[in-house]
């Protein structure tokens, strides 16, 4: 199949890129790099032995977009999307919300708008677990309530349910994957998460251990939690990655809409995940206990049963993996892409 993949450049975005090449499929990358590099890209020919088309635009783009199908539809046109191109970061979003909305869900539109126009729609949608705010229980299914609690969380759940419409009106095949805590890296130590500033706490701690940042900040160590840290349902961006390419595989035919958690079932605290990348690392991380954030929620993890079930997916990789690709990449990109890459 011919896969247009939105935000391909990015973390989440280059890792499903290799498992799409790697089974063969043709992938055009679409990204705006606000919070990406085309040389994940080069990297991804290093690793694949070949390199996605990329077009360099935004989805609120809508020439760029018409361009990027009309183009498309010459060698038959694109068999599916998957769409990661998003702001993503929950501090920022309560910081600036009026950007999130606007970028979030205007670009959403005009893409599913542009896709509708070319007759492509199928569609695989990057969600996020932050759409379930505080969980009533836990683990927390996909039957749990809506209710986030920041305007990230909002923009997933408002885009949901226009994709959720649209499936309806217009007999789109559409799978949501509610996704909890991508870490971890390629193997290779090629591709990464490289952010300009760190929002999460995987890659923040990456870059302490290499010495790019002088601590850690928790976010809080009074949190209704065994050690008081929030803990989360960390997940390998290799299996991430696998499961949009299931889900694409293996998606009922015809018009059909799915909802599917994707992690792990186990919850790992901050204080936890630290302690396992000093194991890795070889060496102490310091921390310090900051605040609590606005927005956050004291544990999250997920009933993954249904993905399993339906798709076949199920994680591979556990936490001594994720930490150790984790460093692998920052040990050897400790300026991330814009630096060298050292042996």
């Amino acid at each position: 199949m011919h896969i247009l993949v939105t935000g391909g450049a990015g973390y989440i975005g280059s890792h499903t890129c290799i498992e799409l090449l790697g089974r063969g499929h043709r992938v055009t990358v679409l990204d705006n790099l606000c919070n990406s590099s085309t040389v994940s890209l080069d990297r991804v020919q290093q690793i694949c032995g070949q390199r996605p088309a990329f077009v360099e635009a935004d989805l609120r783009d809508r020439p760029a977009l018409e361009s990027l199908f009309a183009e498309a539809a010459k060698t038959g046109g694109f068999d599916a999307v998957i769409h990661f191109a998003a702001l993503k970061a929950v501090g920022e979003s309560v910081a600036q919300p009026l950007r999130y909305y606007e970028n979030n869900i205007s670009g959403s539109i005009c893409l599913f708008e542009v896709m509708e126009k070319h007759g492509c729609r199928r569609l695989i949608f990057s969600s996020s677990a932050t759409v379930y705010g505080l969980p009533e229980k836990l683990p927390i299914s996909e039957s749990e309530s809506i209710k986030p609690t920041n305007p990230y969380g909002h923009t997933k759940s408002m885009m949901e349910q226009v994709l959720l419409d649209t499936a309806a009106a217009h007999a789109w095949n559409v799978t949501l994957l509610r996704y909890f805590n991508p870490v971890g890296a390629h193997p290779s130590g090629l591709i990464g998460e490289d952010p300009e500033f760190p929002n999460n706490l995987m890659p923040f701690v990456a870059q302490v251990a290499a010495g790019r940042r002088p601590k850690v900040t928790i976010f809080g160590d009074d949190w209704p939690t065994p050690d008081g840290t929030g803990v989360r349902d960390y997940l390998h961006v290799c299996d991430l990655a696998a499961a949009h390419v299931d889900a694409l595989e293996k998606a009922a035919p015809g018009a059909a809409t799915a909802i599917y958690n994707v992690g792990t079932g186990t919850g790992y605290s901050v204080k936890q995940m630290i302690a396992a990348f000093e194991s890795a690392c070889g060496h102490p991380v310091p921390s310090v206990i900051g605040p609590r954030r606005d927005g956050d929620v004291p544990t999250v993890v997920a009933e993954a049963s249904l993905i399993r079930q339906r798709l076949g997916w199920e994680a591979k990789l556990g936490l001594q993996e994720m930490v150790r690709d984790a460093w692998n990449w920052q040990r050897r990109n400790p300026m991330g892409f814009k630096g060298a890459l050292l042996d």
